[in-house]
């Protein structure tokens, strides 16, 4: 679709598997289960759904999935599969290569968001992904990802000190954007310092929800992972951006759901609700 100056589109990096329970919190298993079947180790498939912006001299990549640098035993205890889809393989089917992305934001950085920002070469060494690229960050968060312990799994060594040698780190405080018609809400429930992506020329806007919702499932205020650190903010958050994307007709896009890519919201007597359910933006 095009918006806001911008070509819009989707770019799948493969999948991941995680725990039902923790993406699910609180919420009991024979609810959540009707909405994302768990495999017969309570794993759920998870997409790893990244947006592309094209346009004001620009492209702009969200997000990178876990990319393809892990050993096996990583691999299979988190289901990853490259078989479905890769982030360069998808991005080639859109006609760009690594040299042609001029800006990777990451909405945070753990590893199923960051970590195919960065590669191993034939050498074995880790190199950037998109060596042209200026890559965008919280500075909030990228402080936080080196001193949280509830998240120290989350945050590999291996996807943050490659972008911090690398020259081409841009940390970003709450209201800054330096992109046209892109705004970058901050939220911190999830994760502290988590920039989510609203692009709008307005009349119509897309918010890439990140980890704030996950998922269509999540919609719903109390549907929150266990992953969060702070479960009632996120709950707040939730609140106040569902309230304005059902009011403002915004489409959300779905990082991590494995059928429902984007949705439109609508705010009705039992809660938020996802309408308009599609696999592509139009």
């Amino acid at each position: 679709m095009d918006l806001a100056g911008y070509h819009v589109n989707i770019v799948d990096a493969g999948r991941v598997r995680l725990d039902g329970g923790a993406m699910f919190g609180i919420v009991p298993k024979p609810l959540w289960e009707r909405r994302i079947a768990p495999d017969d180790r309570n794993r759920i498939p998870l997409a790893m759904r990244c947006l592309l912006l094209r346009g004001h001299g620009r492209t702009i990549l969200v997000d990178t999935g876990v990319g393809d640098k892990q050993d096996a035993k990583f691999e299979d205890i988190y289901g990853v599969d490259h078989d479905h889809s890769t982030l360069l393989g998808s991005l080639s089917a859109l006609g760009i290569g690594p040299a042609d992305v001029t800006d990777v934001v990451f909405t945070h950085l753990h590893f199923d968001h960051c970590g195919g920002a960065t590669r191993r070469t034939e050498a074995g060494d880790l190199a950037l992904t998109f060596p042209e690229a200026t890559h965008h960050v919280q500075e909030a968060h990228w402080r936080w990802a080196h001193t949280s312990p509830r998240e120290s799994a989350s945050f590999l060594s291996e996807n943050l000190d490659p972008l911090e040698v690398s020259g081409r780190l841009h940390l970003l405080s709450p209201g800054d954007s330096p992109f046209e018609n892109v705004d970058l809400p901050v939220v911190n429930g999830h994760t502290r310092g988590q920039q989510l992506v609203r692009v709008g020329d307005g009349e119509r806007t897309i918010l890439y929800a990140g980890d704030l919702v996950p998922t269509a499932a999540h919609v719903p205020l109390l549907w929150v992972m266990a992953y969060d650190v702070e479960p009632l903010e996120t709950i707040r958050e939730k609140e106040r951006l569902l309230t304005a994307a059902a009011r403002g007709g915004w489409t959300l896009v779905f990082e991590h759901d494995p059928d429902v890519a984007s949705a439109r919201v609508v705010e009705t007597d039992k809660g938020f609700r996802t309408t308009d359910e599609s696999a592509e933006l139009d």
